[in-house]
């Protein structure tokens, strides 16, 4: 009899049968409060009626139209949507099953529109786990480890994680884009360069918002040496951070290529690539594609779920409510050292855990995690050393959740303590 992998790690010890809203019940019926939303992915929550009810239309109409093949009306109607929530400048848009896929796919494009073989990423960076993507990936060894060598022409760069380095946010993202002009002049030549790639909020690397300076500064750098900006949105669009993208936390800026997936179809596997139309014409052809990108009932789940998000406030729910658990977090942190970061934007918030000494403390985190599962919390670690844990509720998450969350998490703290 076959079986899963024994390399699948479970991050609980939970057996799910049936979820709702921003609960998970087990298969004895034991309720769980899920702030890790399938690494944020159920953003309207899990089975949200509106969401079930379009599937389950489109499942009985047509299943599967490959794109390259035919071409189907929630596909059409999905790209004509999406115009709606996108920044104006990126009119054009590519249709894939993930976030490792669609990272590849920008990765590609920017390369053939450019004609230039080096792609720069940032230190902690989490961008997928095929080989491509793993290439742009630092955001922990257990990514790249065993597996190289690994694809060529990427080049790293300092990520302005301030607390990591003990600085302010300025030193920090002075001393990043100072490294990076260095990198341009030596290890990577800036005519050779294709394409920066970076998340405005660090996912795996450890919960992290990129400074808006520093994204203003990358843009400026892009700019001037004829580089195209990528915006990693895999974890941090669709409304998680409190703006319907992540780098809109940045005044004025606008990224050449968008990349989403993860909330875009409320758990259904869909992924696309965005980018004015002028550039997107410049990939060669038949360099996209794919079996089953551009799903029809995965689009007509992420047609529902733009719906119920505009109609439901979600992203400004998003915003509310992060700022909310941002505040009874600090507020838990502040009774305990242990916890030496609190730090996010929207529903995307991490607790850093550290020795007394600085060092990244590990087992603290794991504890604490451990603790909150036990409580009927579930949450995420994140992190190179793990000694992050993440709270990604779904979008749909009220005060009282939120509250009932940061109690759970206190209690869990206190159990988790030496």
């Amino acid at each position: 009899m076959a079986q899963l992998s024994p390399a699948l790690k479970q991050a609980t010890p939970v057996q799910v049968a049936r979820g709702v809203g921003v609960h998970l019940f087990d298969l004895e019926g034991r309720r769980y409060l899920d702030f890790t939303a399938g690494i944020g992915v159920t953003s309207t929550g899990h089975c949200h009626p509106r969401v079930v009810a379009a599937a389950q239309e489109q499942v009985a109409t047509l299943i599967h139209g490959q794109y390259t093949t035919v071409m189907h009306q929630p596909l059409l109607r999905l790209a004509e949507r999406l115009g709606d929530v996108l920044p104006p400048a990126l009119d054009t848009v590519f249709f894939l099953n993930s976030g490792s896929e669609a990272v590849e796919a920008s990765v590609r494009l920017a390369r053939q529109a450019t004609g230039r073989p080096l792609v720069v990423a940032f230190e902690g960076g989490f961008h997928g786990r095929t080989m491509g993507a793993a290439a742009l990936t630092t955001s922990g060894s257990k990514i790249r480890a065993g597996i190289g060598p690994m694809m060529g022409g990427v080049a790293f760069a300092p990520f302005p994680y301030a607390f990591r380095y003990g600085w302010s946010e300025e030193e920090a993202v002075a001393f990043c884009l100072r490294e990076l002009d260095r990198l341009l002049v030596t290890v990577a030549p800036a005519a050779d360069v294709a394409a920066f790639v970076i998340e405005p909020v660090l996912g795996e690397g450890g919960y992290v918002p990129t400074p808006p300076a520093f994204l203003a500064g990358l843009r400026e750098r892009a700019d001037a040496h004829g580089i195209l900006l990528v915006a990693d949105e895999v974890q941090t669009g669709f409304g998680r951070t409190g703006r319907f993208w992540g780098h809109q936390h940045t005044d004025g800026l606008t990224p050449d290529i968008l990349i989403t997936a993860k909330g875009l179809a409320s758990g259904f596997p869909l992924s696309g690539i965005a980018a004015p139309g002028a550039l997107m014409a410049k990939a060669w052809p038949g360099s996209q594609g794919g079996t089953y990108g551009g799903n029809a009932v995965a689009c007509a789940a992420a047609l529902a779920t733009l719906d119920v998000i505009e109609d439901e406030g979600l992203v400004a729910n998003a915003a509310d409510q992060g700022l909310r658990l941002l505040e009874g977090l600090r507020k838990v942190a502040a009774d305990h050292p242990d916890i030496a970061d609190v730090r996010g934007l929207g529903l995307m918030v991490g607790n850093e855990f550290c020795t007394p000494d600085g060092a990244p403390d590990t087992a603290a985190a794991t504890r604490a995690h451990a603790a909150a599962a036990e409580r009927g919390l579930l949450l995420l670690t994140c992190g190179p050393y793990s000694n992050v844990v993440r709270m990604i509720p779904p979008l749909v998450v009220t005060a009282e959740q939120v509250d009932e969350a940061v109690g759970m998490w206190a209690q869990a703290v206190r159990a988790a303590a030496p």
